[in-house]
């Protein structure tokens, strides 16, 4: 009997909810807050940065949030995406693992960050809101931006950290096709972007630093709100369409995943896959197979706040006027070394998984970048994809548990999400061969 290389769902079977963890999650996370006041954030107050119907899913406690129809139309130009039995890494590797990988490359910017940016720009299209304002670190969330902005006629600026700005070109085209505007951070048209510059005229950003430049704009300019490609609730809560396709198709496939696997940054990419599994933890029985399942964040050795930073209140943004958030951080003001996963260059973590990582529900492990290209190289010769950067974090790492599971002579499965290609960051291949 031949095996099924991948399972695609039908476009009817694209899921018409996203799920919400903090419904249930044993120890809630705690709240954001105001950084004068040091008191609980309300919605009000960060109606000014976001619209309404994103900040009320950021306080939300309701299990499940209908899809608008309107969102489910443009996912329809992409998902369902794939997932995919790696068979030709399983054979490179020698291991009696079962790899699997949820294909978010597939979509119209390459990567899983259209997922949230077409609800973010549906939300401010409805209310009327005319202008975005948003970061980007390799240039993934603000292409993803720039196409949703242009599906629903808003105008988008995008700060974009200096080092990807040079380094990848091409992302900055593809903002610019779809009709954004892209500036190199830190840039000189905010007030926080030229102190950044008078301090270190050579400063090559950092996505703390875009973020505190897009803020700016945002709260400066009228009918202007933010938005965000990660850490905040609704952005995960929109990318948990990942992992709910995902335990459809391996429903179709017999099987269940003993580990699921995803790159770290902020935690959209990882919380999409991880969440929609994750729930089972707290609603199956102790000991069955959906609550035993292992959760691991891939993350950089530049960049390891998981794995190494402190759980404590923190800024979003380097400038410090974003609310205080409870998040796993190394300090708002640190500025990560230039790795090509620029994505990931990022100080702290949502508080959800922070909240999560705190009570033992996923653990974290810190890669370095050789390792990782390694890893991707290995991919991209066996499975005929060449994976972004951030991405091959999570390939690195689920080869690390294959070759255990060869070692141990122990058959499992293993998911990981393929976040995105590679085929903008192309220099950074160069540079490693």
């Amino acid at each position: 009997m031949k095996r099924t290389k991948k399972i695609v769902l039908p476009e009817s079977e694209i899921p018409k909810q996203w799920y919400n963890i903090a419904a249930d999650m044993p120890n809630k996370a705690k709240p954001l807050l105001n950084p004068q006041t040091k008191v609980p954030v309300t919605p009000q107050e960060m109606e000014g940065l976001f619209a309404k119907a994103l900040v009320a899913q950021e306080f939300s406690t309701e299990r499940w949030h209908d899809i608008p129809e309107e969102v489910l139309d443009l996912y329809k130009i992409y998902r369902p995406t794939p997932l995919v039995r790696a068979t030709a890494l399983e054979k490179a590797l020698d291991t009696p693992a079962k790899i699997y990988f949820k294909n978010e490359s597939v979509s119209p910017v390459g990567s899983h960050k259209l997922n949230s940016a077409i609800p973010q720009a549906y939300y401010n299209h409805i209310q009327g809101i005319t202008n975005i304002t948003t970061e980007t670190g390799a240039g993934q969330w603000g292409s993803a931006m720039s196409i949703a902005c242009k599906q629903f006629g808003m105008d988008l600026n995008v700060f974009m950290v200096k080092q990807s700005y040079d380094t990848k070109p091409y992302r900055k085209i593809v903002m610019n096709s779809y009709g954004a505007s892209v500036q190199a951070s830190p840039s000189n048209i905010t007030e926080y972007g030229r102190k950044v510059l008078s301090e270190e005229a050579g400063c090559r950003g950092s996505l703390g630093i875009a973020i505190s430049e897009a803020v700016e704009m945002a709260v400066t300019s009228p009918n202007t709100r933010y938005t965000l490609g990660s850490v905040l609730d609704h952005v995960l809560l929109h990318q948990t369409i990942i992992g709910l396709e995902a335990e459809k198709q391996m429903e179709l496939a017999g099987e269940y995943p003993d580990k699921i696997i995803a790159c770290f940054g902020g935690g959209s990419n990882f919380s999409g896959i991880s969440f929609p599994f994750l729930r089972h933890r707290f609603t199956s029985p102790a000991g069955s197979k959906k609550a035993l399942v292992e959760f691991i964040a891939a993350e950089p050795a530049a960049c390891p706040k998981l794995t190494n930073g402190v759980l404590e209140y923190d800024f979003g943004d380097t400038a410090g006027m974003t609310p205080l958030i409870p998040m796993y951080t190394l300090g708002h003001d640190f500025v990560p070394d230039q790795i090509h996963a620029a994505g990931l260059r990022y100080h702290g973590g949502g508080r959800l998984v922070s909240q999560l990582k705190a009570d033992g529900f996923i653990n974290s492990v810190a890669v370095e970048q050789t390792e990782t290209f390694n890893a991707g190289l290995l991919f991209a010769r066996t499975e005929g994809i060449i994976p972004a950067p951030e991405s091959c974090h999570a390939i690195a790492v689920t080869i690390r548990e294959a070759l255990k599971a060869r070692e141990a002579g122990r058959s499992e499965v293993i998911l990981f999400n393929l976040s995105g290609h590679g085929l903008l960051d192309m220099a950074a291949y160069d540079e490693y061969l």
